[in-house]
């Protein structure tokens, strides 16, 4: 079933692959949780001063299927062109290594080893840093520019906070952000997360409700995810489609 045998009956084959590590360590089996290990993301995932922690999904896995997925595509589009197939080859590691992003740039640009923050963003404050409103529930902010800061204070009855020098630019708010968490803390805390979550929308501000998976499921969104089928056994099954996009004439 390799690729040379087979395409020798079909030129026009796509012959598609996913390995773990590639060619030159074909012997190597791994999972998931070894791909984040080695690829630096379980060293860069947790809390401080704890523990590496995995991502509860195997994300590397669909990562992977998503760079071979476009592979595939373009594989396609050359056929179109040229009559011939070709082998589509996708590495577990590769997949992963091409997904680290910002975090890879900080270390091969700055020399900055990415140590583990929790949720939040080595670059960018407050992004990531979740607080506690009245009722208890979580948010999370990803306020990605000064603008969109101010309107957070605005939002909190904070307003000077936009102009104090210590919070005023983003890298002013990444070098002091325990301070200004310990500034919009108690403000979280007296507003109920759905008004406050309403109020941060108006305006723009990235924010979000930190939801378990039954409210997840009271998305409309996530409704029309589910997949129902009977099995010939007449059992109920659901699930969750795995394809995203969609096409409109």
């Amino acid at each position: 079933m390799d690729y040379n045998t087979l395409a020798a009956l079909n030129p026009r084959l796509i012959y598609a692959e996913i390995t773990a590590f590639g060619e030159a360590q074909a012997h190597r089996t791994a999972y998931d949780v070894v791909l984040q290990a080695e690829s630096g993301l379980l060293y860069m995932t947790g809390e401080p001063n704890r523990p590496p922690a995995k991502m509860p999904v195997a994300m590397i896995d669909l990562l992977a299927a998503h760079q071979l997925k476009e592979g595939i595509l373009l594989a396609l589009w050359q056929r179109d062109q040229t009559q011939q197939g070709c082998r589509v080859s996708v590495s577990l590691i590769d997949a992963a290594i091409a997904s680290l992003a910002n975090q890879a740039t900080n270390w091969l640009m700055a020399g900055h080893i990415p140590q583990r923050i929790g949720t939040e963003h080595p670059n960018i404050a407050p992004y990531g840093d979740m607080f506690v409103c009245a009722e208890q529930q979580y948010i999370v902010l990803a306020a990605g520019s000064d603008r969109q800061f101010a309107h957070l204070c605005q939002v909190l009855g904070l307003p000077d906070l936009a102009t104090n020098p210590l919070f005023a630019h983003n890298t002013a708010r990444v070098a002091n952000r325990l301070a200004l968490q310990q500034h919009l803390s108690p403000a979280f805390a007296q507003r109920r997360r759905d008004e406050v979550l309403a109020q941060l929308h108006a305006l723009q501000v990235p924010a979000g409700a930190i939801r378990t998976l039954p409210e997840v499921f009271e998305l409309p969104e996530a409704q029309a995810a589910i997949l129902t089928e009977t099995t010939p056994q007449g059992k109920l099954t659901q699930r969750v489609r795995t394809v995203a996009f969609q096409i409109n004439p």
